[in-house]
């Protein structure tokens, strides 16, 4: 293959990769950001509050006033880290809820107790674009 034809395969897989982007960056309303198998955003947005999770963090979506004991949690499906250096994934996200403490040591973050499937649900609402 010629080298002009490999630079025309490369613009276009570019282009091909910046729609992409653009299209998903544009999609608005409930829709998951990571979806999150057997979880309830909308249940998960109860919970944060029954939990008290907006005492420490804003979150999408629940009007408070700022928190500064947290890290805001308005656009959580976005960041690359949970805690500072855990990999923002669903599995370490749950484990997180559940039990920061055995995560982080020390952590301001206190275990509430949460069950795995509040914890999935509170995942699922954290997730998603609201």
């Amino acid at each position: 293959m010629s080298k002009g034809a490999l630079t025309v395969i490369a613009v276009a897989v570019v282009a091909a990769a910046a729609v992409l982007v653009i299209v998903l960056g544009v999609t608005g309303g409930d829709e998951p950001i990571a979806a999150v198998p057997g979880g309830d955003p909308d249940r998960g947005e109860r919970l944060v509050e029954e939990y008290g999770c907006d005492a420490c963090h804003t979150l999408p979506g629940i009007a408070s006033t700022n928190k500064y004991v947290g890290p805001p949690l308005d656009d959580f499906a976005t960041e690359r880290f949970i805690a500072g250096d855990e990999p923002n994934r669903l599995d370490v996200l749950i484990r997180w809820i559940m039990n920061p403490q055995r995560i982080e040591p020390g952590t301001l973050m206190p275990n509430l107790g949460v069950s795995r499937a509040d914890a999935r649900d509170i995942a699922a609402y954290l997730y998603s674009d609201r």
